[in-house]
């Protein structure tokens, strides 16, 4: 019991120096002032379509939605005609031209490769950004984003929705309750395949591109390639050069507990375990239809180093310890292994977190809350910028750490079984000057 009670005490007041973070402001809101609750708030939105919809759906009511950009008008469609009242744009560069003084608030939606240069743009301009999961596409982009956020003092939130969750904050308090003891070890997965293999000898194909699709817009920092239908809307991610495959999109949802329960940081090591049937040179184009990687965290305040296996596609979390006969490892979720027991949960904020066996879940006695809970993701953003305080995930402090994760693995991908050491803070590889040329590469010109 004793024991039991300093790492509560340890960890409520971990917690609280988190929420006191969080809520004191108005030194940090430099560039854009906090909003009165009363006003609204004036937002544009840069990707309609996909994601979009749904950031559209969770910041659009009590907000006035001033201007929408999407480079394709196909995608556009639905939004222009529910907020006719709002501007219409292809080009978001051309939009805060024109508009930049009437812009409370942007909205990222694009795929993972426009992230960092439209987020960018609206930083640079002072106003708050809501941006979709994985923050950017590189390493680089991540920390850009974080170290722009910071100095303009601006509200920020990573699309990582199940952050605002119960479940999410029931674990973090579980794993500081030391309910299942020192966690030592997390596999993570996702069971979605993001592989095109198949698909490669089609790039050469001709295709004539779609009148109300602006190609070299939605090209943006890539370089120039032609246009095919197998690009999008939607199949980009599964596309290297684009998207980040299935480890990028899912390690925002899946990890994210994780991150938070363990302060996890950056990895000192990063290895591609396995890439089932998948050349880096011939099929670097895209991603292998199974992944395992393998990431190792140094030691960190009062808990130990922590290994971390990811499984992608068609790759399994193996079974852990007690998990009844009748159920099966969380396909898309997480196994969380301490020196006392097991947690496991499936995505999105931990959703269906417990312990395990059912008989350990049914025992145990559960903490009372220490963290402060929101009202959802979006209302989270909007909450923060109009009381003057930090969103849950956070460019800086939180979700450009996180997405650096997925980042690394990427990279790995590139050097099958090579363990590759991180050294986070020169943001660099020691041991790999090939792997350090994928850190930060350079956008096409003009979009740097």
């Amino acid at each position: 019991m004793r024991k039991n009670t300093v790492s509560r005490r340890s960890f409520i007041r971990r917690a609280g120096a988190i929420a006191a973070a969080g809520m004191a402001a108005p030194a940090f809101l430099q560039a854009a002032e906090s909003a009165p609750p009363s006003r609204k708030l004036s937002i544009a939105f840069i990707g309609v379509g996909g994601r979009g919809d749904a950031n559209l759906d969770g910041l659009a009511p009590g907000n006035d939605v001033v201007a929408l950009c999407d480079v394709d008008f196909r995608q556009g469609k639905g939004a222009f005609e529910k907020f006719s009242g709002a501007k219409r744009y292809q080009d978001f560069r051309r939009m805060f031209d024109e508009m930049e003084k009437s812009i409370d608030v942007v909205a990222v939606s694009t795929p993972d490769h426009t992230h960092a240069v439209a987020a960018l743009a609206a930083i640079r301009r002072g106003k708050h950004v809501y941006c979709e999961k994985p923050l950017a596409h590189s390493v680089g982009e991540c920390r850009a984003l974080a170290a722009a956020a910071k100095e303009k003092g601006i509200v920020t939130q990573l699309g990582n929705q199940g952050h605002a969750s119960e479940d999410i904050r029931k674990l973090v308090e579980w794993v500081h309750d030391g309910a299942i003891g020192k966690v030592h070890t997390i596999h993570a997965a996702c069971d979605a395949v993001h592989c095109r293999i198949g698909d490669l000898p089609r790039r050469s194909e001709k295709h004539e591109v779609p009148k109300e699709l602006d190609w070299e817009l939605w090209l943006g920092p890539v370089a120039r390639r032609d246009y095919h239908p197998m690009y999008l809307p939607g199949a980009w991610r599964a596309w290297k050069p684009f998207g980040n495959g299935t480890i990028g999109d899912w390690v925002c949802h899946v990890v994210d507990p994780s991150f938070w329960a363990l302060e996890l940081g950056a990895p000192r090591t990063v290895r591609a375990v396995k890439l089932l049937d998948y050349d880096p040179v011939q099929h670097a184009d895209t991603f292998a239809r199974g992944e395992i990687f393998e990431m190792e965290f140094p030691a960190r305040g009062e808990r130990g180093p922590v290994k971390l296996f990811w499984y992608s596609g068609v790759e399994r979390i193996p079974r852990p310890e007690g998990l009844e006969p009748d159920k099966q490892p969380p396909g898309t979720g997480a196994v969380l292994i301490g020196d006392k027991g097991v947690i496991t949960h499936g995505s999105h904020g931990a959703g269906g977190v417990r312990l395990v066996p059912e008989s350990r879940m049914k025992e145990y006695k559960q903490p009372s809350p220490t963290l402060p809970r929101v009202r959802g993701h979006h209302e989270d953003f909007l909450d923060a910028i109009r009381e003057g305080k930090k969103a849950g995930s956070d460019f800086a402090a939180y979700g450009a750490p996180l997405t650096e994760i997925a980042m690394l693995g990427i990279i790995a991908a590139s050097f099958p079984g090579r363990k590759l050491t991180w050294d986070a803070e020169a943001m660099r590889f020691t041991d790999c000057n090939e792997a350090n040329a994928l850190v930060a590469p350079k956008g096409r010109e003009g979009w740097a």
